[in-house]
């Protein structure tokens, strides 16, 4: 007897809706639409394979991972000591 792990059959939607590939490929303007500004996840085979996003949150998830960044870098240098820098001669 073979035992199929759960984690091989359930996978999570990180969306409110889904629609599949072909559903997509036939009206995508229609999907957009329906979305009402939310993600739509996109599904192959009833798995998720990527995930549609208005523009205005695409970009606003961009900015926000560079603020992530940023805010690492100034983690990683809070400690280190400070280098005086003179720009007017």
């Amino acid at each position: 007897m073979k035992i199929i792990s759960l984690d091989k059959i359930m996978e999570a939607i990180h969306a409110t809706q889904s629609v599949g590939i072909s559903e997509l490929k036939l009206n995508p303007t229609a999907v957009i639409e329906n979305a009402g500004g939310g993600a739509v996840a996109i599904l192959n085979r009833n798995k998720p394979v990527a995930y549609l996003l208005p523009a205005d949150q695409y970009e606003a998830l961009l900015d926000r991972l560079k603020d992530y960044d940023l805010a690492d870098l100034v983690r990683a240098t809070q400690n280190k000591p400070l280098v005086e820098a003179g720009i007017y001669k």
